[in-house]
């Protein structure tokens, strides 16, 4: 047996001993949001052990239930969900929480309430769940002003309010990349030890890049400045090589490769759905966020993605993420349309 080899493997950097770093630097804290993060990572594994039994344990299939998108839940869809509520309930640190699978916030009872928002789809890309393709839990945090009773509005905030997001996504390997607004970092969870160890610090996108992910079913109902990027990706008049296209359909695993090895990610607004189809809190939010610490953009069509102030917890936004150059040329397109109009 390799004792020196053992050894080594306590000296890594796993996410508590990450967040309780980053907790030091900060002398005035009282611990609460590391121990909010600790039940949020509590929760990721559990999701990922149901994720890798879920086809021997007959979890796959459809609850019989509709959620408040209209999407018929899967059982690991509700199950996700109930791991989550009951995770941040139990860590006595939250007072709202907004899921995808449910209608309306949950607010905390008093005794057990906090300070923080959470916002979250407890597993996005649960359709894909039968065919083993990637999916994953998305989640952001705000932080509620302390000394009045907490509204709705409190999560009702632009994506730049949030104190913290991130995501963990369910593949090959169980990977948690995570930002509390100081760069992002991705953590992969080794399942020997049932922690999450630091494997990609400071993660940065490349400036440009050479893939694009969008839904191309959808190009006969796209706008102008949509189907003209589109259109240059795949037959550029610079000389430059085409574009490769790689699109999973779930957007946890498209952004992770998007914000890897740069690239843009687009889910615009079309005919079929004026304002978009992805969620602002809790998808549109989280992953605007990590992708402006990481170096690069979030663009709705008309605005930086994270200026939205949502009106509804269920509100959509059609949303350009990925390589700030890509991001730069897509803003110009819709400029150019603007001064058309």
């Amino acid at each position: 047996m390799d004792h020196s080899a053992d050894a080594h493997r306590t000296d890594l950097m796993t996410i508590t001993r990450f967040v309780l770093n980053e907790q030091s630097k900060y002398p005035e804290s009282r611990g609460d949001f590391s121990i909010l993060l600790n039940h949020i990572v509590l929760g990721c594994k559990f999701v990922c052990t149901a994720v890798n039994k879920a086809g021997l344990a007959k979890l796959i299939g459809l609850a019989g239930e509709t959620n408040v998108q209209g999407e018929e839940q899967k059982k690991l869809d509700v199950l996700s969900n109930e791991v989550f509520i009951k995770a941040l309930v139990s860590s006595g640190r939250t007072c709202i929480l907004v899921s995808e699978e449910d209608e309306e916030a949950t607010f905390v009872e008093r005794s057990r309430r906090g300070r923080y928002c959470v916002v979250f789809d407890p597993l996005d890309g649960s359709s894909n769940i039968d065919c083993g393709v990637s999916i994953g839990t998305i989640f952001g945090i705000y932080m509620v002003k302390d000394g009045h009773e907490p509204t709705i509005d409190d999560v009702l905030q632009p994506g730049k309010n949030m104190i913290a997001a991130g995501y963990c996504m369910y593949g090959s390997s169980c990977t948690l990349v995570l930002s509390t607004g100081t760069g992002v970092n991705g953590f992969t969870l080794d399942p020997s030890l049932g922690e999450f160890i630091l494997t990609h610090p400071d993660i940065k996108i490349p400036k440009k890049g050479k893939i694009y992910s969008v839904n191309e079913g959808n190009a006969k109902n796209w706008d102008g400045p949509t189907a003209k990027y589109v259109e240059k990706c795949k037959f550029p008049t610079d000389g430059s090589p085409a574009k490769s296209l790689r699109y999973i359909g779930s957007m946890v695993a498209d952004v992770h490769r998007t914000l890897l090895y740069g690239g843009i990610f687009l889910y615009p607004a079309d005919k079929k759905s004026p304002n978009g189809k992805l969620r602002v809190l809790y998808e549109v939010f989280p992953m605007s966020f990590l992708m402006e610490q990481a170096g690069g953009q979030a663009f709705t069509g008309k605005q930086r993605a994270l200026d939205l102030l949502p009106a509804k917890i269920h509100d959509r936004s059609p949303i350009f993420l990925g390589s700030y150059d890509e991001v730069e040329e897509i803003k110009a397109l819709y400029a150019a349309e603007v001064k058309k109009a």
